[in-house]
């Protein structure tokens, strides 16, 4: 028999009416059951957190960087469990897996050292002129006030801590509402944060059905929302809630580029090595997995056939498995979708060079070229272990193919070249250029987040911060200067 997974309401474990089952993407056994919050416990969950949060602004520094030390320590020390659980619920590689607890244990590590030195204060002068003689300003950082953070299904566990810890760090309540197919890695962020001294009130995790959103999204007690997930979501979320503060971390059809200095057989191999890795590693679902690899017209030739084998080389399989690269989609919806769209590209003009079949949630990590530019594969963000190859001629093409697009995430640019890396940064409209590897790479503390339709604002633990915060002006007068 599976327990019943409690949830968080105001800092204590609570039980709804209602609960739903949490199954593997791998083989659909039965991971958990989670239990429902019903509308008067939400409701208690806003309200507690409105009302704790002048409170919770000025509690301590000390206080909250030690809860965030706490979690940060409790989450290395149950690794492996965790990681367990990310799998069995996602999908996910226990490779990678553990790899995302890995990322959490540093993202509450950051938190605390922000919390510590966050909102120190900033002196002005401002006897510049004479008008100001004798007054000084002192700007410091405020909470906005409670923060909706919206986490997806792809990082279950390192995705809620990118929404949690930077808010307690901040001092500003947070509800978290999960992925309903991955509730159970951010219910043990719950687990962890019970253990501290956080006032009540200052954090929940509730599971709520996405049809339930929107009632959460437009209550005027959460003027913060944060969210990660589909451009169509997102910015229906945006629009319908104009005066709120959103920040938006969405899609992305991530590119890498191969430029003609990259030429010795070691520059490609790494490169078809680091590509067919990072095209595949969740399953391609990551919003800055390699889906398009750019490649210049005289490297193009000996590139391909090595970005092949290396994908054709991923071993694909039972996520528990320790030697198993890539693993299911989230559901088997998914990857139907993604076994669509590549039958439409390739019925359009598109050659497969290597995969395309779908077993239940596992799709074949797959390879295509000559994709038409009106297809969903070559404009719309895939989610799924599919890349594509294009020629281009000289470095100028190549940047241009990249912003060819609607998205504008994080790019990957391979060259030895310091000038062109430089005019990549100035070039490419995207978040992040990543120079001699993909676009997968993401540091937890850097700003993370794109441009055009790749969403606004940046997550990273004190950019995020910074999102929650805004700057209130305090001017001293008949000083002495």
């Amino acid at each position: 028999m599976t327990s019943t997974h409690a949830f968080w309401l105001a800092g204590r474990q609570a039980t709804g009416e209602d609960t739903f089952n949490v199954t593997s993407p791998w083989d659909g056994r039965l991971v958990g059951k989670v239990s429902v919050p019903t509308d008067a416990q939400v409701e208690e969950a806003i309200a507690t957190a409105y009302a704790v949060r002048e409170d919770f602004a000025a509690t301590p520094a000390h206080v909250r960087a030690a809860a965030l030390d706490h979690v940060s320590k409790r989450l290395a020390e149950r690794t492996e469990e965790i990681a367990r659980l990310i799998s069995a619920e996602n999908g996910k590689p226990i490779k990678w897996a553990r790899g995302e607890v890995g990322r959490a244990v540093s993202v509450f590590r950051f938190a605390a050292e922000e919390a510590r030195r966050f909102n120190g204060g900033e002196a002005q002068r401002l006897d510049t002129d004479p008008g100001g003689q004798g007054r000084l300003a002192l700007t410091r950082r405020f909470p906005k006030g409670v923060v909706l953070g919206i986490a997806p299904f792809n990082f279950p566990l390192n995705l809620c801590a990118h929404k949690i810890a930077p808010a307690i760090a901040a001092g500003a309540p947070i509800i978290l509402k999960p992925a309903p197919a991955t509730p159970l890695s951010g219910l043990v962020i719950g687990e962890l944060l019970a253990e501290t001294e956080l006032p009540a009130g200052s954090w929940s995790i509730l599971p709520v059905s996405n049809d339930r959103m929107p009632a959460l999204v437009q209550d005027p007690r959460l003027p913060v929302i944060s969210f990660t997930g589909s451009e169509k979501v997102g910015y229906a979320i945006m629009d319908s809630v104009p005066r709120k503060h959103c920040t938006l971390e969405l899609g992305g059809n991530g590119a890498a580029v191969v430029l003609g200095d990259y030429a010795s057989d070691a520059d490609l191999d790494w490169a078809a090595t680091r590509i067919a890795t990072f095209s595949n590693y969740q399953g391609g679902q990551s919003c800055i997995s390699v889906q398009r690899v750019i490649a210049d017209a005289s490297v193009h030739d000996r590139l391909l056939p090595r970005v092949v084998a290396a994908v054709e080389a991923q071993v694909t399989g039972d996520p528990s498995d320790d030697k198993t690269l890539v693993g299911p989609l989230v559901s088997e919806d998914a990857a139907k979708r993604v076994e669509v769209w590549v039958r439409e590209a390739v019925e359009a003009g598109a050659n497969l060079l290597t995969g395309g079949k779908r077993d239940g949630a596992s799709y074949a990590p797959t390879v295509l070229t000559d994709v038409p530019a009106d297809t969903n594969i070559s404009c719309e963000e895939v989610f799924g272990p599919v890349l594509t190859v294009q020629k281009v001629d000289g470095e100028a093409a190549a940047f241009a193919a990249v912003n060819d697009s609607k998205y504008g995430l994080q790019a990957g640019v391979f060259t030895h070249d310091l000038q062109a890396a430089f005019r990549a940064h100035r070039v490419l409209e995207v978040g992040g250029v990543v120079i001699g590897d993909v676009p997968s790479y993401r540091a937890d503390q850097m700003p993370y987040g794109g441009v055009k339709q790749s969403g606004v604002g940046r997550e990273g633990v004190k950019f995020a911060m910074e999102d929650y915060t805004y700057e209130r002006v305090l001017v001293l007068t008949g000083l002495t200067l």
